[in-house]
């Protein structure tokens, strides 16, 4: 049986969707979470091939190492031989926890189902390369990277059952949260409209949200605008900020640094408007515009705009 670890803190979120689609794929599927969700939210989960969601709405999430437990001990008493993660924030923290609690073999970031010999292909080297991870345990704990397969509505909506974990109480309370609100979660985009210094100031940030409003898709920004205070800091993509991997990323005036390129490498389609030729990211580019951003990108609102409306 495979278990499917829904963070509550996210919801029913797409990256959750993925990784009920990839544990269907392994086996027969139990979906676990906790804290507050209604049971119209997780009986959704069913369609993409959960057969059950268990929640024990006692456990609020704020303390990790309660959440472990929890995740010990139902995999143990459903006798559940894979647990599978979204590899976000979450994911990342509590995984290699549990994988030590369970003494289970963790493979940390799984980009593809498992291959004919066992071995899961994750990314390497910040993105340059994939390499395979093969768990010899009898135990298994997968964290999905988002976007790494389209989810598959399957069938119907599934039933809901409250649990109660012997975790005793939490010992950390988180006192507040702040998050951005009304816009697209990078991890979650699709398509990801960004921009760099190149735009030489926050009053131009405009014809990019533009862009992104046409394109139904997230905004996002290289370091040193987000350090500077142009953009804020969870735009912020690259191997210090948000690493992502959309179907469609457009670099607006981003010369494409080692350290940026590592969080955005993963992208299906990248595409690169910049005034330099020598500029490095036209290595990494599918599509590359040699040109002003200011001419560039309003043409480009024009012709989606112009699209659109036919």
């Amino acid at each position: 049986m495979i278990l499917v670890y829904i963070n509550s803190e996210n919801g029913v979120s797409k990256a959750s969707l993925e990784a009920i689609t990839y544990a269907n794929k392994l086996g027969d599927v139990v979906a676990l979470s906790n804290g507050s969700l209604s049971n119209d939210e997780l009986s959704t989960l069913g369609n993409y091939g959960a057969s059950k969601v268990l929640i024990d709405r006692a456990v609020s999430g704020e303390d990790q190492q309660q959440v472990v437990k929890m995740i010990a001990e139902v995999a143990a008493t459903h006798s559940a031989d894979t647990v599978v993660f979204v590899h976000d924030l979450y994911g990342k923290s509590i995984a290699p926890m549990l994988s030590v609690r369970m003494k289970a073999g963790l493979v940390s970031g799984a980009i593809s189902l498992p291959d004919e010999s066992g071995a899961i292909a994750v990314n390497v080297f910040s993105g340059k390369a994939v390499g395979k991870v093969k768990v010899n345990s009898s135990a298994k704990i997968i964290s999905l990277l988002p976007n790494s397969l389209p989810p598959e509505e399957l069938g119907s909506t599934c039933g809901v059952e409250e649990i109660s974990s012997n975790v005793g109480d939490a010992r950390i309370k988180v006192l507040s949260t702040k998050k951005p609100e009304g816009e697209i979660p990078l991890p979650e985009a699709e398509l990801v409209v960004s921009a760099g210094r190149g735009l030489k100031g926050p009053e131009n940030w405009g014809m990019i949200e533009e862009l992104a409003n046409n394109l139904g898709a997230a905004t996002a920004c290289s370091r040193p605008v987000a350090d500077i205070g142009w953009r804020p800091h969870h735009e912020h993509v690259g191997q210090t900020g948000v690493a992502i991997r959309p179907n469609l990323y457009i670099a607006v005036g981003i010369s494409g640094a080692i350290q940026h390129l590592a969080g955005v490498n993963g992208s299906k389609v990248i595409v690169v408007v910049n005034t330099d030729p020598e500029a490095p990211f036209f290595k990494a580019a599918d599509y590359g515009i040699v040109g002003d951003a200011f001419e560039v990108v309003p043409r480009l609102n024009e012709a989606i705009q112009k699209f659109k409306a036919s």
